[in-house]
Formats: C-alpha cells, sequence, structure tokens
C-alpha cells in the first residue's frame, strides 16, 4: 500500500525544442513530430504544463492551450534564464560508425554536453556517405541530439556538422587543442587535459579505429595523442568515455 502521508512528487513537464519565435505572453503551434510525440506518445492534454526551447539558450514554461488532431497549441508563459550546459566547450570528431552505433554516440554525448560534433568518414567507415545521403545523414543525427536535449534538460541544441572525409577535415582544420584516441599513445587523458583550456577537440575513430596514416593526419592538424587506460574501447564507448572523463576533471559531475 502507498504511505500517503509521503509527498507527492509531480513529474517533470515534458520537453518540446521548438524552432520558433517563443515570447512570454504568446502562442505557437508545436512542430510535427512534436506534436505527434506530446499527443500519440505522451498523451498530453490541454491544461498540461510543458516546456519549451529554442536550443539557443533559456527556456520558457508553457501550457496546452489546444489539441486538434495533431495540431497543439502552446501558450508560452515566463522565460527562465537555465542553463545545464557542461563547462566545457568540446567538439567532437567521431570516426562514422555503422548504423545504431553513430545514433548512440550522437545521444549520449549530447547528454554528456558536447558542444558540436564533426562527423568523419574513414577508411574503416561502413559504407559512404556522400551527395544526397550525405545531407540526409547529418539532418537525421541533428534530430537525435534534439530529442536527447528534449530528454537530458539542455537548452542549447549542439550543431551537427556536414560528414565531411577525414583528410578534408584534416586540410581544413588546424587546432592547437586537440586530443586524439589511441590505444598505443604513452600519454594519459588527465596529463593532456590538464594542458588545456576549456575548449577542445576530441577524435575518435569508426570500428578498428583510425588506421596508422589517419592517426599522422590527425597528429599533423595539431592532435594530441592520448590513451584511456590499458583497454581498447569500442567506438561507441570510447568518445563517450572521453567526455564524461573530462567533465569529471573539469567539475561537472
Amino acid at each position: 500500500m502507498q504511505n500517503s502521508s509521503m509527498p507527492h512528487k509531480p513529474a517533470r513537464a515534458a520537453r518540446f525544442h521548438a524552432d520558433l519565435a517563443l515570447r512570454a505572453g504568446g502562442t505557437v503551434i508545436l512542430p510535427g513530430e512534436a506534436a505527434h510525440h506530446a499527443v500519440h506518445v505522451l498523451r498530453l492534454r490541454a491544461g498540461d504544463e510543458v516546456t519549451l526551447f529554442d536550443g539557443r539558450g533559456g527556456e520558457y514554461a508553457g501550457r496546452i492551450a489546444a489539441i486538434e488532431r495533431l495540431r497543439v497549441s502552446v501558450e508560452v508563459l515566463a522565460h527562465r534564464a537555465l542553463e545545464r550546459e557542461s563547462p566545457l566547450a568540446v567538439t567532437l570528431v567521431q570516426g562514422v560508425s555503422a548504423g545504431e552505433k553513430m545514433d548512440f554516440t550522437v545521444q549520449k554525448a549530447t547528454e554528456l554536453g558536447v558542444g558540436a560534433l564533426q562527423p568523419v568518414v574513414c577508411e574503416r567507415s561502413t559504407g559512404r556517405i556522400v551527395g544526397e545521403r550525405a545531407a540526409q545523414k547529418r539532418a537525421h543525427w541533428q534530430r537525435v541530439a534534439i530529442a536527447a536535449c528534449e530528454q537530458c534538460g539542455r537548452n542549447r541544441v549542439p550543431q551537427i556538422h556536414a560528414p565531411l572525409a577525414l583528410e578534408q577535415y584534416c586540410r581544413d582544420a588546424m587546432t592547437g587543442n586537440g586530443l586524439l584516441l589511441s590505444p598505443e599513445a604513452r600519454i594519459g587523458l588527465r596529463e593532456a587535459a590538464a594542458r588545456l583550456g576549456k575548449v577542445m577537440t576530441l577524435a575518435a575513430g569508426p570500428e578498428s579505429g583510425f588506421t596508422a596514416a589517419e592517426e599522422a593526419l590527425l597528429v599533423q592538424s595539431g592532435f594530441v595523442p592520448i590513451r584511456l587506460g590499458p583497454r581498447v574501447l569500442r567506438t561507441e564507448t570510447a568518445a563517450l568515455a572521453a567526455l564524461a572523463a573530462l567533465n569529471a576533471l573539469a567539475g561537472d559531475f
């Protein structure tokens, strides 16, 4: 039997990303995917409280004004200048992995506070992503990041860049604060991170990692090879472990 003396803890208001002109006192219509989730998954009703954010900082309290099939009107209430960002500004350069592994990396990297993600197609990446397929993949991964922000409470959506061949990325990007995850490196993450500030770039390979030639290209572009302990981590684990460790060292945890 439930103890009636225990205080009631209300469920957290559902969060929706709305790339709209949000302002207190206005009314907005939820975008299609958000409306579908509100009606068919969360079973929300008129009068239910929600939270809206546009991905550029802060959030708004809201209240559902009306639901007509999949047309969900939301009354925008007070703005809340809340941020739940990592103290670090990390760009993740991630070797493209297959299917759900890449989705998982994008989702969890977003939850861990990554600032931006640059997918790179490597020699050991599965398949090739070019042209229209590259645009579709980028849009899909951006939606994954938005959904992760809705879940974890972030009000700033990380930018998912269009996939590039690793060689092209290395030609265009020169960094003095890059960390390259490499099982053969001699420097540990703690030692390397102590030399950097709050802004950095982290590179992680696809399945089976970067080739020796690709690691050499990244080193020439300013990346310092580092290791994450004695164990070899999978592609869907390595970057996330590094992000979590960096956040812990920065005092985020």
